[in-house]
Parts: structure tokens; C-alpha cells; sequence
């Protein structure tokens, strides 16, 4: 009889969105005529950089004739996509080589299935609250996980512990807090990973966001990153590629363990296991990071900036705790009158229909907080809090 893998009946059910969609359904259903407003989306809602689309489109045309059709494509990423994304890191004063990158489609996969380069035996560092995909990979792996606890003591920004580790996951600007590390808190995971041989696996899905100069926008803009990190991009958020799905990864060549180059294990793994991203995918992904591409994007970021103010003018108002938005597309708020993050979660959904994300749903740190997303349109923003203005 075949054997499953165990480590799969640890793993509890999508639990947080799938709970969402049931509450915000049923109180649909019993109030059709309510008009409920979700700022619990991370998903996009502007439309793709105009000069990223025209290049899929063209793409795709060329496959209809015979003189520029294409066959299987190279699984680690066309030259000309990898060329775009080491411009893109040359504005960061980041040098990377070609192969050293990898492109794929999001971060989301990439960050699961580097995990196939490391023994099960690893110990994880987790923040909490995080983004769920790093602890559920983890567990499926059969790893030990330790959470690192995030707070309004330390700004929900983890700090090395006193003992070693094997993995860690870091994500900054962080999902769901929005807190961002800068330069010297970086330098100090840089430093920990070195001096214990561990390896960060670094998640800038929502480094376009940034707009504090004190805080990088690659972890390989510290010094001695390049031995101890992997990092993760995507273009979901910024070119707004939710529906193409693209990204790319980062293992720099002198990044080694047990002698074993991680760059050439990586190569392996993705060449036996992975048929390469789409070409015309691939053509998005070179004219978004173009500086038109940049442009067009980057107005798209500030469409989402301004749906911050009205949020973050509000609780300033009620006197509500909260952090992110200034470097994230996500507010990270305290739950008011001592609510826990889902009797918030029912309060709003039934007191004024709006719709969010509980905290306690990205760790057991998260609970009393709740994520606000500002990825709707900024009059249903506003409207969202002039409804929230009359009950609290």
C-alpha cells in the first residue's frame, strides 16, 4: 500500500478565507439588499500596466506565425526577461548575474519549493503574525517551527533570538502588518544567518511600495547577504499581475552549504521539476519593468496610497492604534472596545457591511488586530469609513 506523507494531516484548512467567504455569503443571503464593502481583498483591482499588456498581446500573436513561433522555452527564464530584472536591480545598486535568477510565476510557488533544497530536519523561525504560506510549506515538510512573536513592543518586527536556527522566512514590507525593516534591523538578520550558518528566505512581493529611504528594497543591499539569502519578487502587486502570475528568484552564487553550491541545486530542481513561465508571460514581465512599465505601475501604487488617508484619518480620530499603509498596501489595526479579531470581524460585517481580515488569522500574535486592505477603489474606501465614523 502506498504511504502519504503525514505531515499533511497537520495542516488545518485554509481556515481564514474560507471562513470569510462563509460569514460575508450568509449575511448576503439574509440581506440581499445590502451593499457590503470588502477591505479585507489582497488581491489587485487596477488593471495591468497598459505597455505590459500590449507585450503579452503582441507575444501571443507571434505564436501565430510560423517565422516567430516559439517552441519550449529555457526553464530557468528567457535572456531577455532576466535582463530586465537586473536592470531593475542595478537601480538599487544591487549586481546580479543571469544566473543567478530564475523566473517563474509569482512568489508564491518559489517560496514553497525552495524548500525542496533543505532537509526536513531544519528548524524554521516563523514571525507571527505572517503571511500563512510559510507556516502551512513548513508543516508539510515536517519541519519544527519557531515563532517569532511580533508586538507593538518591537513594531512587529522580529529581532534574531539567542539560538540558532536553520531557515528563516522574512518578509518586508510585511503581510500582514505592513512593518518594514530598515537597513540596520536587516543588517542584524544578515548578520545572525552568517555567524550561524542558517538561510533567509527573503519575501519582497511588496518592495515597490517602499517610500522611506531609510528602508531597502532588497535584502542584497546589505553587506553579507549574498552567503546567507534567497530572495523572492513578484509582480502581482506592482504591474498588478495577480491573473498572469510572474515573479522571479534571486540565489546568488556564493550562497553554500555542506560544500553544496545552492544556486546549482536550485538550477537542478527547477529544470527536473518546473517547464519554465510562459513566454509571453515573460514579454509582461520585461515591459513592466521598463521604465514605461515602472511608470504605469507606480501609478497604479499611488492610486492605492491614496486609499490610506481616509483609513488611517479615522482611527487617528478614535484614537485606534495601527501601523503600515505608508510603506504597504496593507493597515494593520487594533480591534476597538477590547473586541477579539473575529467579534471585530462580525461587528463591521453586521453593524455597517464592511468587510476585513481578521489578525488572529496570521498567527496567534494577530489576535485583538485586524488588516485593512486598500485595494479598493478610494470612493468605496471612504464610504467604508464614513460608515465606520457613525458606530464608534
Amino acid at each position: 500500500m502506498a504511504k502519504i506523507n503525514s505531515n499533511y494531516t497537520n495542516l488545518q484548512e485554509n481556515y481564514l478565507f474560507v471562513e470569510i467567504a462563509k460569514r460575508t455569503a450568509a449575511y448576503q443571503k439574509a440581506h440581499p439588499e445590502a451593499r457590503v464593502i470588502k477591505l479585507g481583498i489582497g488581491d489587485v483591482t487596477r488593471p495591468i500596466a497598459a505597455v505590459a499588456a500590449d507585450a503579452m498581446i503582441a507575444a501571443n500573436e507571434e505564436l501565430k506565425h510560423a517565422e516567430t513561433f516559439r517552441g519550449y522555452g529555457p526553464e530557468l527564464g528567457y535572456k531577455f526577461a532576466k535582463a530586465a530584472v537586473q536592470r531593475y536591480y542595478a537601480n538599487y545598486g544591487v549586481d546580479v548575474d543571469f544566473d543567478e535568477l530564475t523566473i517563474g510565476d509569482g512568489i508564491g510557488s518559489d517560496l514553497a519549493n525552495i524548500t525542496d533544497l533543505f532537509s526536513s530536519d531544519n528548524t524554521v523561525l516563523i514571525p507571527d503574525p505572517v503571511y500563512p504560506l510559510y507556516k502551512a510549506t513548513s508543516i508539510m515538510d515536517g519541519r519544527r517551527i519557531c515563532y517569532l512573536e511580533c508586538s507593538i513592543e518591537n513594531n512587529f518586527l522580529p529581532t534574531p533570538p539567542d539560538y540558532p536556527s536553520d531557515l528563516i522566512y522574512l518578509c518586508s514590507p510585511n503581510n500582514p502588518t505592513g512593518a518594514t525593516f530598515d537597513y540596520a534591523q536587516l543588517k542584524a538578520w544578515v548578520d545572525y544567518a552568517n555567524a550561524c550558518g542558517a538561510v533567509i528566505l527573503y519575501d519582497s512581493a511588496y518592495e515597490r511600495f517602499i517610500a522611506d529611504d531609510d528602508k531597502p528594497h532588497s535584502i542584497f543591499e546589505i553587506e553579507g547577504a549574498r552567503t546567507c539569502a534567497i530572495e523572492f519578487c513578484s509582480l502581482s502587486k506592482t504591474a498588478g499581475f495577480t491573473c498572469v502570475r510572474s515573479g522571479y528568484t534571486f540565489v546568488p552564487k556564493e550562497l553554500v552549504r555542506e560544500g553544496v553550491s545552492l544556486n546549482r541545486m536550485w538550477q537542478q530542481r527547477q529544470t527536473t521539476k518546473y517547464n519554465g513561465a510562459p513566454y509571453a508571460t515573460q514579454r509582461g514581465l520585461e515591459a513592466a519593468l521598463s521604465a514605461e512599465g515602472l511608470r504605469q505601475a507606480d501609478e497604479n501604487i499611488a492610486y492605492y496610497k491614496r486609499n490610506v488617508q481616509p483609513i488611517t484619518a479615522f482611527l487617528e480620530q478614535k484614537g485606534i492604534f495601527y501601523c503600515g499603509g505608508h510603506n504597504s498596501p496593507y493597515i494593520w489595526m487594533r480591534c476597538p472596545q477590547a473586541m477579539t479579531s473575529w467579534e471585530f470581524f462580525d461587528f463591521l460585517l453586521n453593524t455597517v457591511q464592511v468587510v476585513g481580515t481578521p489578525g488572529v488569522g496570521f498567527g496567534a500574535c494577530g489576535e485583538h488586530y485586524f488588516r485593512l486592505s486598500t485595494f479598493n477603489t478610494y470612493e468605496a474606501t471612504q464610504e467604508a469609513m464614513e460608515r465606520l465614523a457613525n458606530v464608534l
